[in-house]
């Protein structure tokens, strides 16, 4: 039996970004990408991780629609399924950081755990205009094995 896409111990409370980034998680889950797409401002950044990273050999983040869109291709398009683990949630201003585990199941019965804190910023009329994830590439890399099919 596959676990939930989504688990959520975290606070619940309304607040404008913490919605978005569940609707941003579910979209993902679902790999809904122009439902997720639309979830982003015209201007909005994507830094996943933040900083340089193989994924982001700059580290200037992925901005605009094109640059969020290739993110997903780079990033999300080639996982099977993906599982959030959200064990805390702190809500500020137009922002939230959640904090959790995000787990990608690859091709080949592969799987990868990343531990992090993920911030959510918001525009006014509630699309993401950033989104910040606080994570180890090498960190996460280790936790890459092979499970049971």
């Amino acid at each position: 039996m596959t676990a939930p896409a989504i688990t959520w111990t975290a606070s619940t409370a309304e607040h404008p970004a913490r919605a978005a980034s569940q609707r941003s998680m579910e979209a993902v889950a679902r790999k809904a990408k122009d439902e997720w797409l639309a979830l982003f401002a015209p201007d909005a950044v994507v830094e996943d991780p933040v900083g340089p990273s193989p994924l982001d050999p700059e580290g200037a983040g992925h901005h605009g629609s094109d640059g969020i869109a290739a993110f997903w291709e780079a990033t999300v398009a080639g996982v099977e399924r993906f599982e959030f683990v959200i064990k805390d949630s702190f809500a500020a201003g137009d922002e939230v950081a959640n904090v959790g585990t995000i787990t990608a199941f690859l091709p080949g019965n592969m799987r990868i755990d990343t531990e992090g804190v993920f911030i959510y910023r918001v525009d006014s009329t509630g699309l993401i205009w950033s989104m910040r994830a606080y994570w180890e590439f090498d960190r996460a890399l280790a936790t890459l094995r092979k499970v049971e099919g």
